[in-house]
């Protein structure tokens, strides 16, 4: 019964003082509002630039890394000499060569690992395209058609021809959407490759892909395992790297270092060749939360202001309901009542209209020009972020609506009725 009456004193306090009850539930509104917006749509560019550079990368890559050769020529041939100094200028880098030993036994071997979900060999090199006048540098990646489309996306991401069409037809290949373009070539036309060596090769158009990236679809072309072994003149074991697609991506960086100790080869897990895209996605991350943070907090805040002045102007009542028998406590339930009221109130209106925001967003055409192909601006509706916005909302309502409720709780009736 008493808590039924609190809760008809709030509310009747409310209706009374509604210009001030509107102006704190809008206060919410727009902060949970906001934060939705801003949340769904950073996270929204997150995942999708996630999405491109992970969608066709492997969880972890097996290749020969370019080294250095830090010791001299003369401490190799004279390793024993002390006493000495010896300069030597312009000393070469340490001739590393591309191809992994062994890499089908290998291969094989990873696969037998109950992690592994699969592994696809690459044989990958720099080329010049050429179609008349036009000569376009870029890169030239060989592959197992089938394990290719098994476990990476490409097949998903032609827009004309199909990946399997590479099969079909010998020297055939696969051009970015950007490189195309700039070839002014379509499916069944001819165009020519030059290795850094010199060799040339006459390669069919098959199909087109498009990953929705510059750097991808500018500068990238598929071809065959055999095809890109005949242009370079390699023998058909020469393979450069090794693609492993894990069940959970999560473990590829400890299995990255299992597989270096137990094969004695380079390996290295998704996390750290994407160190700098993990980095801005949490500074991103970050920036957000900081922002959305001060949104709802500034919010908090006019609530505040606007309690305390709700209690300055009904301290004559506060002093007639004390003085008729109510308890510190329920004059404190009346004031939360208040802002757990508006709190909700705002906080669901908010939830509606950061809905609609985010909808319109995502309807929104994304200007990436020639750098992204993206028809809409990324969102990314996850129910934990309305779950969280809510929540944050109504939380931080109730708290600024305590500290005002608990100076209502203290006052004197006696001092106020004779004031």
């Amino acid at each position: 019964m008493k808590r039924s009456l609190t809760l008809e004193i709030a509310l009747t306090h409310l209706l009374t003082k509604r210009k001030q009850t509107i102006v704190a539930m809008l206060g919410v509104t727009f902060g949970i509002s906001m934060f939705l917006v801003m949340i769904s749509f950073m996270t929204g560019v997150n995942d999708f630039t996630k999405n491109l550079a992970m969608e066709e990368a492997p969880d972890i890559r097996i290749y020969n890394p370019l080294e250095i050769e830090k010791n001299t020529i003369i401490a190799k041939a004279a390793p024993d000499t002390t006493g000495n100094l010896y300069v030597v200028h312009h000393q070469r880098p340490k001739n590393v060569v591309p191809k992994l030993r062994n890499a089908i036994m290998l291969a094989q071997s990873l696969e037998a690992m109950p992690e592994v979900k699969g592994v696809a060999p690459q044989v990958a090199t720099q080329v010049f395209f050429n179609n008349g006048p036009i000569r376009i540098t870029g890169s030239l990646l060989g592959i197992d058609v089938k394990r290719q489309g098994e476990l990476f996306t490409l097949a998903r991401k032609m827009d004309a021809g199909q990946l399997i069409d590479l099969l079909g037809i010998n020297d055939g290949v696969i051009l970015g959407y950007g490189l195309a373009n700039k070839m002014n070539v379509s499916i069944g036309d001819r165009l020519s490759i030059t290795t850094s060596e010199g060799s040339i090769l006459m390669l069919r158009v098959v199909g087109i892909f498009s990953y929705g990236l510059a750097d991808f679809d500018n500068a990238r072309a598929y071809a065959t395992l055999a095809t890109v072994q005949k242009v370079m003149q390699r023998d058909p074991s020469f393979i450069t790297d090794l693609h492993i697609k894990m069940y959970n991506n999560a473990q590829a960086k400890a299995m990255a270092e299992t597989i270096s100790k137990r094969f004695g080869v380079h390996a290295e897990d998704w996390s750290t060749a994407n160190a700098p895209l993990l980095a801005g996605e949490s500074i991103r991350f970050a920036m957000t939360g900081i922002i959305s943070f001060t949104l709802l907090l500034v919010a908090g805040f006019g609530i505040y202001n606007i309690m305390n002045m709700n209690i300055i102007n009904k301290l004559k009542d506060i002093a007639i309901l004390k003085a008729t028998g109510f308890e510190s406590r329920q004059i404190v339930g009346i004031f939360l009542w208040q802002s757990a009221i508006i709190g909700v109130l705002g906080g669901t209106i908010g939830l509606l209209l950061g809905y609609g925001f985010c909808v319109a967003l995502s309807h929104t055409p994304f200007p990436g020009g020639s750098v992204v192909r993206i028809a809409t601006m990324p969102v990314n509706f996850n129910p934990q972020h309305y779950i969280m916005g809510f929540s944050f909302g109504v939380i931080t309502t109730i708290l600024a609506g305590l500290f005002p409720s608990l100076k209502a709780a203290k006052v004197d009736p006696v001092q106020i009725i004779r004031g």
